[in-house]
């Protein structure tokens, strides 16, 4: 579990200095907090060279315990460094529809514009939540933001978890939901001369409730994009208890609304978060790359 002191930079940690609920202590790297409940910007680590073992470790220490983390003010990164980040983290996931990046499998290009259909990311989700083993987590960078517009919103999934009353975490703590990709995957990419026809994307089912393996927390797990039905209810159960959920995790007071300025970077933890990608910049320019880490099969451990 992970300790409950926390230190906002190394001058405080040496000071003895704490002021927020549940948040570790770092030895490589400073944190700022952007909200009491979720996220933090991240200073100390260069993301352009090989990450020492040591800043690896906090980072993915802080990922759990914050959520997504914000790296402000960085050079644009190139596909290797990129990717080269991203495997610090464990194995990159390679999106099962989108198209990728020309010669690297893992990068999944961000390119909208007054000719897109779709936006990336414009429902609340987590990423491939239909995956058997669903990603970890998600590193975007992008590269050149609109003149306004274009913020990504992020909600914590452990405080959506947490704000519900006792006999409502009972139960939900005992289901399974199917997340299906179908509705989410066919044929959104066809403009970009993806043709899925033919093509399988498979369901899978997991916990309504996650245990996170490296915080110990447990978080809400369904989401508006994938999460299609609550498994054993019925059909009128399932979507009034969805519908119920969707809303209840999607609350402000869950969330970090996160501005982005050219080559500013976001980790975000898909165990533990969903987000949320505005389209209120058409018809102007939006790019960027985002590498995935996989993750694994999802669990529930009571406490």
């Amino acid at each position: 579990m992970i300790e409950t002191r926390t230190y906002h930079t190394k001058a405080d940690k040496a000071r003895g200095l704490s002021n927020s609920r549940a948040e570790a202590v770092y030895d490589t790297i400073d944190v700022a907090p952007v909200t009491p409940v979720i996220g933090v910007a991240v200073t100390g680590v260069d993301l352009t060279r090989p990450v020492p073992a040591e800043q690896v470790a906090d980072l993915a220490r802080a990922l759990a315990n914050h959520n997504v983390l914000f790296f402000r003010d960085q050079p644009e990164l190139s596909p290797e460094q990129h990717i080269a980040f991203g495997r610090n983290f464990g194995d990159l996931h390679v999106h099962p529809a989108s198209p990728h990046m020309d010669g690297y499998p893992p990068i999944m290009e961000i390119d909208i514009d007054e000719n897109s259909i779709v936006n990336n990311g414009s429902d609340w989700h987590t990423d491939v939540s239909s995956d058997a083993e669903p990603p970890l987590g998600t590193i975007l960078q992008i590269h050149r933001t609109p003149r306004s517009g274009g913020d990504t919103l992020f909600a914590n999934m452990y405080a959506a978890y947490d704000a519900l009353s006792d006999p409502m975490k009972a139960m939900l703590r005992e289901l399974t939901a199917t997340h299906d990709p179908e509705r989410a995957f066919r044929g959104r990419y066809a403009n970009r001369g993806m043709d899925d026809r033919g093509k399988a994307f498979p369901a899978a089912e997991h916990p309504v409730v996650r245990t996170h393996p490296v915080s110990g927390r447990q978080a809400l797990s369904v989401n508006e994009t994938f999460t299609t039905r609550i498994n054993g209810l019925a059909e009128e159960e399932s979507d009034a208890i969805l519908a119920f959920l969707c809303r209840h995790l999607t609350q402000p007071r869950f969330q970090v609304r996160f501005t982005w300025r050219d080559n500013d970077i976001a980790f975000w933890d898909n165990r533990c978060t969903q987000h949320l990608a505005l389209w209120d910049y058409w018809p102007d320019k939006r790019t960027g790359r985002r590498v995935t880490v996989k993750g694994d099969r999802p669990y529930f451990r009571g406490q």
